[in-house]
């Protein structure tokens, strides 16, 4: 999405990132990948829960995570060991939701381009 973000803004859009980890992580994640966008902190997934998207790992991936070094209790600072499925949303100035996008199989997610053709079909 950072490849697309001048395209975005200059349509009159605005990208921010949620995620459960806690703020200093996802600013790592800024630094790390010189993100021109916020990342807001969705604390044990309530706002991914209320769309409906926050689903608990099961054990067996749990203890895939932990032997990857990835501890979500420990990124997220609570201990729910929950994701949410990754979506995107295009919310209007009224915060209507425009256009969604979402897949459970975090490997399937649309491309950048087509963010960009649902924001042009709103104007």
């Amino acid at each position: 999405m950072q490849g697309i973000l001048g395209k975005l803004q200059a349509a009159g859009g605005n990208l921010v990132a949620i995620s459960p980890q806690r703020a200093e992580h996802s600013q790592g994640q800024i630094d790390k990948h010189k993100l021109g966008f916020d990342i807001l902190s969705d604390h044990g997934n309530t706002v991914a829960a209320r769309f409906g998207l926050r689903f608990v790992l099961p054990d067996d991936l749990r203890g895939a995570y932990l032997n990857f070094g990835i501890d979500l209790a420990k990124h997220n600072g609570e201990p729910s060991w929950t994701l949410a499925m990754p979506a995107r949303f295009l919310v209007d100035r009224q915060g209507i939701v425009r256009a969604a996008d979402v897949d459970p199989d975090y490997t399937r997610r649309p491309e950048p381009d087509k963010t960009l053709a649902d924001l042009a079909a709103l104007t």
